[in-house]
């Protein structure tokens, strides 16, 4: 072989392996990146709850306290 045939060679080969370098740290890269969405995600859920949790608990005192407006209402107008 002559010297340019074996200095190709060593191209290719240093080429395949800093690719397949890149692809191993790219999909590590990648599963890390999942893990941090999904874990967002999760805590994003977490808040969504806590926000529901309290519009329902609202929407009901709001109806207790539209009931009392009307007991009282109902009380002033007796006398």
């Amino acid at each position: 072989m002559t010297p340019a045939v074996v200095a190709a060679i060593g191209t290719v080969i240093g080429s395949i392996i800093s690719g397949a370098v890149a692809l191993i740290v790219a999909s590590w890269q990648h599963s890390k990146t999942i893990a941090v969405v999904e874990y967002r995600l999760n805590e994003l859920e977490k808040k969504v709850d806590k926000h529901n949790n309290l519009v329902e608990r609202m929407t009901l005192a709001e109806e207790k306290i539209k009931v009392a407006n009307h007991r009282i209402e109902d009380l002033k107008n007796k006398e």
